[in-house]
């Protein structure tokens, strides 16, 4: 567990984990571990919204009126920034590694 997480945040990702567990079909953890086509798309999706949330809210221009936005908005985009990074280092090392 990552230690920057909050301790109700591992409750809840436990709660989410055997909520999908429940609606995958058998096997499904190897179908989306990385190194996998479902870690991909994963990765490609968190590019995918990391810009569109760059582009479509960080830089409009009612955002920029408003410091809290502004500062939220950069927060998003840092996040899914290190998303991206985070799944992207564990996917490619289990391809280069398979």
């Amino acid at each position: 567990m990552d230690k920057t997480a909050e301790p109700d945040t591992h409750q809840e990702w436990q709660e989410h984990l055997a909520t999908v567990a429940a609606e995958q079909e058998p096997g499904w953890e190897t179908r989306y571990a990385p190194g996998s086509f479902g870690c991909h798309e994963l990765l490609d999706r968190v590019m995918l919204l990391g810009d569109l949330v760059e582009v479509q809210v960080l830089e409009h221009p009612s955002c920029a009126l408003q410091e809290e936005w502004h500062y939220l908005a950069v927060q998003a985009v840092e996040a899914l920034r290190e998303l991206y990074q985070r799944i992207g280092s564990e996917h490619l090392s289990t391809d280069d590694a398979g």
